[in-house]
């Protein structure tokens, strides 16, 4: 080979080398729907409650789905919860079909990857706070007394509620009670968190205070969070709003967090 060549093919070598490096692959959003759809028969009538809907939910972000009732954003929760599949069309969560998942494996999905916040609190009357908070974990099993205590601590101090451990829910507002619902579905430290109407029971202040602690501990423990709703105070919060009507999405806003109100407690 000449000396011409080698210095060619040497300086090749010296331009590849600081070349940045490229990426062949990102990381997936946390939850993917493509083409979905939803239809149910009642009586002799077909209902389509989703209708072609697609959306990607980024790792980390507090996703809003608006819409008025029978809009179709329960059953689209429903569908990234894996609550209920498709009629056709796809969902991802966190880069896996759930298509693919034998019933097994969408029930440990679930268990590992969700926590779940509703309308209703649903706690147990005759349990204490820490005790319906550690309540998914004796259910799962495999967990250690010691650890769940410590799980249990952690997740009432992530709503501050930590003095309230002891109390019964009668004992407690329903901004309180609705906090021990939160800390409830964290207490498995699941990756995306869902919220079907958590301030649905609220009233208007207390449902503010309830989406600026969401707000909060997004940020705080890189959660991802896709909240149905109707409250208009979710814009102040969320990072993306989605509005559905006739199963269909409409619309789709991105938002700078807005600031939190005063402090104070629930």
């Amino acid at each position: 080979m000449s000396s011409d060549v080698r210095s060619s093919a040497t300086n090749a070598d010296r331009a590849t080398a600081h070349q940045p490096e490229v990426k062949t692959s990102a990381t997936p959003p946390a939850v993917k729907a493509e083409g979905v759809t939803r239809s149910f028969t009642v009586g002799s009538q077909k209902v389509h409650a989703l209708q072609g809907l697609s959306l990607e939910v980024p790792v980390g972000a507090f996703v809003a789905l608006m819409g008025r009732s029978g809009s179709g954003k329960t059953t689209l929760l429903n569908m990234i919860g894996a609550l209920d599949q498709p009629t056709t069309g796809e969902v991802w969560v966190n880069g896996r079909p759930l298509s693919k998942l034998s019933d097994n494996q969408l029930t440990r999905l679930r268990r590992e990857e969700f926590g779940f916040v509703f309308q209703s609190f649903a706690l147990l009357p005759i349990l204490s706070c820490a005790e319906n908070v550690e309540l998914p974990l004796r259910i799962a099993g495999g967990i250690s007394a010691k650890e769940r205590r410590q799980r249990v601590e952690d997740a009432l101090a992530l709503v501050g509620l930590e003095q309230w451990a002891d109390h019964r829910p009668y004992e407690m507002s329903g901004g309180q009670q609705q906090r021990v619902a939160i800390a409830r579905a964290l207490v498995s430290r699941p990756r995306i968190l869902i919220g079907d109407e958590p301030t649905g029971e609220l009233d208007s202040k207390t449902g503010q205070k309830i989406m600026r602690l969401m707000r909060e501990i997004v940020n705080r423990e890189r959660l991802t969070l896709v909240m149905a709703t109707h409250d208009p105070t979710v814009e102040e919060y969320a990072d993306d709003v989605y509005h559905l009507q006739d199963g269909q999405l409409i619309d789709h806003i991105t938002r700078q967090p807005g600031a939190a109100v005063a402090d104070g407690s629930v």
